[in-house]
């Protein structure tokens, strides 16, 4: 028998972007991530340079461009993308915002809102054995 996994709503909308950003990792500073592929009020997704485990902090600046504002936060990975499945930005890093600016936050709220969705992509059935 197939079970299909429960589909949650999320949280925060996530917007698709391509900017550039700078993530490290904070236990060695050494850059994991340079390019945003996507981004809401709750985190990013950032394209990986190098393997990073989940829930490993990262240190993070990006320039949102439209505003001509930089924004430095902290974050943990969250989530890993193998790249795996059509439609995956190839390796990415999931990131949640653990500490970020509340008006660089604001900013982001109003300024991603026009720009297009990041649509999920359907995740695969997990067999039931």
């Amino acid at each position: 028998m197939l079970v299909l996994p429960r589909v949650l709503p999320r949280r925060h909308v996530r917007h698709r972007v391509v900017m550039r950003a700078q993530v490290v990792r904070e236990r060695d500073f050494q850059l994991v991530g340079d390019r945003i592929v996507d981004l809401s009020d709750g985190g990013m997704m950032v394209a990986a340079k190098q393997r990073v485990l989940t829930g490993e902090p990262v240190v993070l600046s990006f320039r949102i461009p439209w505003l001509d504002r930089w924004v430095d936060a902290e974050a943990i990975v969250t989530r890993i993308v193998h790249g795996r499945r059509k439609g995956d930005p190839g390796h990415a890093l999931g990131l949640t915002w653990e500490r970020i600016d509340d008006r660089a936050l604001r900013f982001l709220k109003m300024h991603t809102a026009g720009l297009p969705e990041a649509r999920p992509l359907p995740r695969l059935p997990i067999p039931r054995v």
